[in-house]
């Protein structure tokens, strides 16, 4: 069942730093996809070490599950994704960010504005 891209479910929460019950979470999430071995072993691809690592990275900056789940599942499974795949995630994430940024902006200014003048 093991081949060489694949790796157990011990291993993939070692490399990306998560906790198995994280990694279980994140499979019942529909955000990575093992395949199971005939005794019912989680393996997963090396990729899926990415897949996490975005899950991960993107959560810090505030995206759902949901959102999350979206973008990944535009993400082909029939093969590694390229830097063009993730590029094109990184793209719409980025007009999010962009567009937080600019509202946690107005907000701070606004606050620095009330607290002054007492309303």
């Amino acid at each position: 069942m093991r081949g060489n891209d694949m790796i157990p479910i011990g291993e993939i929460a070692a490399r990306t730093g998560l906790a198995v019950s994280a990694v279980r979470y994140y499979e019942t999430q529909r955000l990575v996809h093992p395949i199971r071995s005939t005794g019912g072993q989680r393996h997963f691809r090396r990729s899926d070490i990415r897949r996490l690592s975005f899950v991960q990275i993107a959560q810090q900056f505030g995206f759902t599950i949901a959102e999350i789940r979206t973008e990944l599942a535009a993400l082909p499974d029939n093969r590694t994704p390229t830097k063009a795949d993730w590029s094109r995630i990184s793209r719409a994430f980025r007009a999010r960010l962009d567009a937080r940024i600019a509202t946690l902006t107005r907000l701070r200014d606004k606050l620095d504005g009330c607290i002054g003048c007492g309303c």
